[in-house]
């Protein structure tokens, strides 16, 4: 059956009963129109059309209906030239051939008497232009930018921003014309000008003087808008044109960044909005958030930002999830501006901790990590702390490194440091990063008046509760190095002193053998312990013995790790003063900085990270270390020059190694870090390598006045969005004249709230400037990502002088 027209169509379609009744209806119904346009009947193809665009919407096959809507285009009567530009919408797009055959109707349409006809033009141009019909039709939307039709002007406005994406050489053509255009009285034409004039600045930056000028025009424009009464025409929630404000605020934000002149005259104006902005409604919401952002970009005055960062801090307290997590993101940007001024938000930030959403308590998380200082250490930990106990688990891991962390870097003293890593050892022992463990060690082995106290300290929590792994691991080791402190001096309690016996000791580490949640680390930590109990002075015969029977029967223990240990252990105790010796105490470890966010390597992916890099750089399966020696560094020659030849012929590029633990080879090893002689390094500088996609990278470099040209870079990882980034890959490049080595990363899944982090070195001529290209590859949501940065962004000097 045929329908005549596009209403009983769609009445044959909605009747069909299923799927495939249908689709049988539709087939015949094209089947039919295809037969129809061959006998050039003008009205019916109107109807024709008209029915295979809604075939179209429907998912089925419409693209023999092209060339009939291109004759419709050349039609004089304005209802088929409407169809027939509806069409070509619909069924065309940049990259079809048919598309130069549509050119010709537009120039001429855009010289059309009718203002709609021309407006049709235009319309369809803003959708389907390519770069080749944009500089055809250039000329004739310069022309049409002038047009004293402000229908007309807006919708050109619009095919000028989409020749800039396309052509952006041809910005130059509109400059004039856009500033023109910002006089405009017309809502509908400034706004469409003004998206344009922001295209045009972040395309070509050379034109942000040429507008800067007009600074004051769209302050007049602000103004106007903010002080204006009620106009029904433009009013939304009560505020006049918000979409209008908004626009204006943007372009405000790229003309004021870095020039001071731009910034003080837009600061009046800026300060009016933010004051009598009404923030009740969302509306008024969204501008106060542009304004913020405004305001934290351009050169603006103290006072201003101060009231920017405290329309953030209302913004907490606003019942909207998402005005809530927009100005915590935010704040998280800007606390490194004013740090002051975002600290007198603090009881709300921290009443964020406790939100149902779980990406406002990570904003809140991430904001509070940044507020810590001398000054309010003791409280901000404390509330992380007591979060600590009721966060969810994915918080944990990085939670513990924050918290010891900020207490490595601002304790005030070492007693309150101590406290509070035995406080995040007790809440939250499974979730603790190798690094923290052995810092806390360390600063325990520095501080011999409080080994006592810590020691029982652990004793006491570790007799609570041993279900917490680093908590075990840490109490094993402190007991076994200075069990005849506790023994001599009995365990340093708050109300006092206890009497401890070296039976209570050794039978607290050997419940740990027996209990459900021993592991193989634990039980080598425990052998340990108590062999060195054994060698003390203040351990009993009888206890001695104990032990010896107990090292005796691992001897034979199907875990070789411990076997080897309870063997060679158990023979120290046949060799008299020599074990003493052997097992007195450790002399206290070099203190240095803990590295933030490093993570043990983790095995499993190793092969394939081995195969996808081999695959990147051009060459076959990198040589794997046998027998635990070093794999040899030298690889041909065209392995190196075939990398993408960056930074021109033959550069010098380096895949990580295998993440498989590799023996050191004789002398320093290859990423030791240069020695300071300062119990506590200065901080170093990071610089920002690819922050977009949801993942940001920085690099921060690390050097030595006694090796000049050698440069040690860590890049650090961290996902800005709510996903975790997996199988990450990051491979890097320099030049000729360098050299560079990598470290394989601490871990390819980047979760959020973690850092993980990757070492690089890099050996260059004293006094030249290091040179990095990265590419980045790594999978968000299901969906891959690759990209390629070059980055050079290292202060000049790094490598010494020549």
């Amino acid at each position: 059956m045929v329908y005549n027209n596009l209403k009983a169509l769609i009445k044959g379609i909605r009747s069909c009963k299923t799927v495939a009744d249908e689709r049988v209806l539709i087939q015949q119904e094209s089947a039919a129109i295809r037969a129809s346009f061959r006998d050039e009947d003008t009205y019916a193809r109107h109807n024709n059309i008209a029915k295979l665009l809604y075939i179209h919407m429907l998912g089925s096959p419409a693209h023999f209906g092209q060339i009939e809507c291109l004759k419709l285009v050349a039609s004089p009567r304005f209802a088929d030239k409407r169809l027939g530009y509806l069409g070509i919408m619909l069924l065309l797009d940049e990259n079809q051939e048919v598309l130069t055959l549509v050119t010709n109707s537009l120039k001429n349409d855009m010289n059309h008497s009718n203002m709609y006809a021309v407006g049709l033009a235009l319309c369809t141009f803003a959708n389907i232009a390519s770069e080749e019909m944009s500089r055809d039709l250039a000329n004739e939307i310069e022309k049409l930018l002038g047009s004293s039709n402000t229908y007309i002007r807006k919708k050109a406005a619009l095919c000028a921003l989409r020749v800039i994406k396309k052509v952006p050489e041809l910005t130059d053509h509109f400059t004039t014309k856009a500033k023109n255009l910002l006089t405009d009285r017309n809502h509908g034409v400034l706004l469409s000008s003004i998206t344009l004039i922001t295209e045009m600045c972040q395309t070509d930056p050379a034109v942000l003087d040429e507008f800067r000028n007009a600074v004051p025009l769209l302050v007049r424009n602000l103004k106007s808008l903010v002080t204006t009464g009620y106009s029904p025409e433009h009013d939304v929630s009560g505020i006049t044109d918000p979409f209008l404000q908004v626009k204006i605020l943007r372009l405000l934000r790229l003309l004021g960044k870095g020039d001071e002149q731009a910034s003080d005259t837009m600061n009046d104006i800026l300060a009016q909005v933010a004051t009598n902005t009404d923030s009740t409604k969302n509306v008024g919401n969204s501008i106060l958030y542009e304004t913020v952002l405004t305001v934290l970009e351009i050169q603006a005055d103290s006072g201003l930002r101060v009231m920017a960062i405290n329309i953030l801090g209302k913004f907490l307290s606003n019942r909207d999830n998402n005005i809530r997590y927009v100005a915590l993101n935010t704040l998280n940007k800007v606390v490194s501006m004013d740090t002051n001024a975002v600290l007198r938000h603090r009881n709300t930030i921290l009443d964020c901790l406790r939100d149902g959403d779980i990406s406002i308590r990570r904003r809140a998380l991430e904001l509070s990590y940044a507020l810590i200082n001398e000054q309010n250490v003791r409280v901000l930990v404390r509330e992380l702390s007591a979060f600590l106990e009721v966060a969810d688990e994915e918080f944990k891991l990085g939670m513990t490194t924050q918290i010891c962390l900020a207490a490595e870097r601002f304790a005030p003293s070492k007693r309150w440091h101590i406290d509070t890593v035995l406080r995040v050892l007790k809440l939250a022992g499974n979730f603790v990063r190798e690094e923290v463990l052995s810092a806390f060690i360390r600063l325990v082995a520095h501080t011999p008046e409080l080994q006592a106290y810590t020691a029982s300290r652990l004793y006491t929590a570790l007799k609570a509760d041993i279900s917490q792994e680093s908590l075990t691991l840490a109490a094993t080791w402190i007991i076994g190095e200075y069990s005849e402190v506790v023994l001599e001096g009995g365990l340093v309690l708050e109300d006092g002193e206890d009497k401890v016996t070296d039976a209570e000791l050794v039978d607290l580490l050997l419940s740990i053998l027996d209990s459900p949640y021993a592991n193989y680390l634990t039980r080598q930590y425990v052998l340990s312990a108590i062999t060195k109990m054994a060698s003390r002075p203040t351990t009993s015969t009888a206890q001695q013995e104990r032990i010896s029977d107990v090292l005796t029967s691992y001897t034979t223990s199907p875990e070789l790790e411990i076997q080897q240990r309870a063997i060679e252990y158990a023979s120290l105790f046949n060799l008299g003063e020599l074990r003493e010796g052997v097992l007195e105490r450790m002399p206290p470890p070099e203190l240095k900085a803990t590295v933030m966010g490093v993570v043990s390597p983790t095995n499993g992916n190793a092969t394939s990270s081995e195969r996808e890099l081999a695959h990147l750089f051009g060459g076959g399966s990198p040589s794997p270390a046998a027998n635990g020696a070093p794999s040899q560094p030298a690889q041909t020659r065209s392995t190196i020059d075939d990398i993408l030849g960056l930074f021109g012929p033959g550069p010098t590029a380096s895949p990580a190694p295998p993440m498989a633990a590799v023996s050191p080879a004789p002398g320093p090893s290859l990423f030791d870090v240069v020695s300071s002689s300062s119990s506590s390094p200065p901080r170093l500088a990071s610089y920002t390598a690819y922050d977009k996609n949801q993942l940001k990278i920085t690099l921060t470099p690390q050097t030595s006045a006694a090796k000049p040209g050698i440069v040690l870079i860590q890049a650090r990882f961290q996902v800005t969005g709510g996903g975790a980034a997996e199988n990450v890959t990051f491979q890097a490049a320099v030049p000729k004249s360098q050299q560079l080595q990598m470290m394989a990363m601490s871990n390819q899944t980047v979760s959020p709230g973690s850092i993980e982090t990757q070492q690089m070195r890099v050996v260059a001529p004293p006094g030249s400037n290091v040179r990095l290209r990265l590419r980045i590859a790594y999978s968000m949501g299901g969906s891959n990502v690759q990209d390629q940065v070059d980055f050079s962004g290292f202060p000049p000097g790094l490598t010494g002088s020549a």
